[in-house]
């Protein structure tokens, strides 16, 4: 039995280490099925049970739900090998009862739980079985490999209520197991997306390139936050913190939503996209859904507060899906916790000085696998120009292409189609090169759908993304 217990032991310090770096967690709806292994002790000072041997192996299963991310239930099922210590004769016995789980921090990799159930158990005997009533409490943790398979230490304590005598005979078992959970079902689960590469304000950029994808891939939904040709997009980021798993606005960034709130009445046409980003603390799921709720309580209060109507406005959700700096860092973690206000302008970027970054979209046609840039793009690119000579600004260049052919060459040529315009702005407009940088997305930020010769000319793209506005 110590060699059971230490390796035990040896299997949880092995699994932690392996769980550093998950983000996962219980998730409201889902199914699980919890396959164990572990030991059985009986209480050796209660009749029949001290004719038991003390320590057992037990195994079994158990089929669980989550009602809500904190309670589930669980129907349990064990066997184990009672062996008579007069005798050495073995006879099975069979274990039931359905639990109640809590779950602690139900939405990180580590999930504690206490437990509490009722059922009772069975041991065969070759005369007459023998059913006795039970009640158990105890607790236990999960550590989240992934979304879907967590590993499972629990203990309970088991009082066992025999048929005889019951005031007398309350005996008081104990029994351990570790094993695998694994959960299906619950919150809309999708894989988390490669980490993209992002770009810092003034054109660094923060991450490696995204692997390549396989070309079969699910249509995504356009993103709306994405320059349209006619428009710019002028990009205020707020950095003000919530509360821990919370979407209320705080006062500090209620004074930064005001300059948003404050354009967009300014310039009635406009629209804008709320767009919400943690660090990587936590699941995708819970990250995304959180996000989400940020952002759209973002769209509350300029609506609420400032008159902006729901119609120029929308919500959206990205999670860490997106970083702006490296996330091993507690300064990093905090300029990914952001809101993006991305405010669409249909009129001459000249005629105002944006708040904080500026997104263009070049319409540039290339040839099928070319990076070459036409003479008669000049004038596209000569906006870029235009702008960064009138203000003290860096820009990243951004290549994208549709999803035809290879990901891994896509991506090879979008990064070329990006370098020759940095080098296009440096030769025949007389940008510094220091303030520009090329990044190539491939086809990995589609604004359309791929499935339409329309969709695949939008997706083939440059964006040249402008920050640290100062006026000269």
């Amino acid at each position: 039995m110590k060699k059971i217990t230490g390796f035990i032991c040896i299997m949880v310090m092995a699994v932690m280490a392996l769980a550093a770096t998950a983000h996962a967690g219980e998730r409201a709806g889902a199914f699980s099925i919890s396959p164990f292994a572990g030991g059985y002790i009986f209480d050796n000072s209660k009749l029949p049970q001290r004719n038991y041997r003390e320590n057992r192996i037990t195994g079994g299963l158990r089929l669980g739900y989550d009602w809500t991310d904190n309670f589930a239930t669980e129907l349990v099922g064990s066997y184990l090998r009672v062996e008579d210590q007069a005798t050495d004769r073995e006879n099975g016995m069979y274990s039931y009862h359905l639990d109640l789980i809590w779950n602690f921090m139900p939405r990180s990799a580590f999930v504690p739980y206490l437990a509490l159930g009722g059922g009772g158990y069975t041991i065969r005997y070759k005369g007459k079985d023998l059913h006795d009533g039970t009640a158990n409490g105890g607790a236990g943790f999960k550590l989240f490999l992934n979304d879907d398979i967590a590993f499972r230490g629990d203990a309970r304590r088991i009082i066992d209520f025999q048929s005889e005598h019951v005031k007398e005979n309350i005996a008081r078992n104990w029994e351990y197991s570790i094993g695998l959970t694994f959960v299906v079902g619950g919150r809309s689960m999708k894989t988390a997306p490669a980490k993209a590469a992002a770009a810092e304000p003034g054109g660094t950029v923060a991450q490696t390139p995204p692997p390549a994808q396989p070309e079969a891939q699910p249509q995504p939904q356009p993103i709306a936050a994405e320059p349209s040709p006619g428009h710019y997009k002028y990009c205020v980021t707020l950095q003000g913190e919530f509360d821990i798993d919370k979407a209320i606005v705080r006062q500090e960034l209620r004074d930064q939503i005001a300059q948003v709130g404050n354009f967009m009445k300014k310039y009635p046409t406009t629209t804008a996209v709320i767009e919400g980003h943690t660090d990587n603390i936590g699941s995708y799921n819970h990250n995304m859904d959180l996000s989400q709720r940020r952002a759209q309580a973002v769209v509350d209060v300029l609506a609420e507060q400032y008159g902006i109507e729901r119609t120029r406005l929308a919500a959206k959700g990205y999670g860490f899906t997106r970083p702006i700096a490296d996330n091993s860092t507690n300064e990093g973690k905090q300029k990914n916790r952001r809101i993006e206000a991305i405010i669409d302008c249909a009129f001459d970027v000249q005629q105002v000085t944006p708040p904080e970054r500026l997104c263009m979209a070049l319409v540039l046609d290339f040839d099928t696998g070319k990076s070459d840039i036409k003479p008669q793009y000049r004038d596209e690119i000569a906006k870029v120009a235009d702008y960064m000579k009138r203000y003290t600004t860096t820009a990243v260049i951004e290549g994208h292409t549709d999803n035809t052919g290879d990901a891994a060459r896509n991506m090879k040529l979008s990064q070329q189609r990006a370098q020759n315009v940095v080098d296009y702005l440096v030769k025949n407009f007389g940008i510094e090169r220091s303030r520009l940088s090329a990044k190539g997305y491939g086809s990995t930020r589609p604004i359309a759908y791929n499935n339409t010769a329309e969709g695949r000319q939008q997706n083939r793209r440059i964006n040249a993304i402008i920050d640290c506005v100062v006026n000269k």
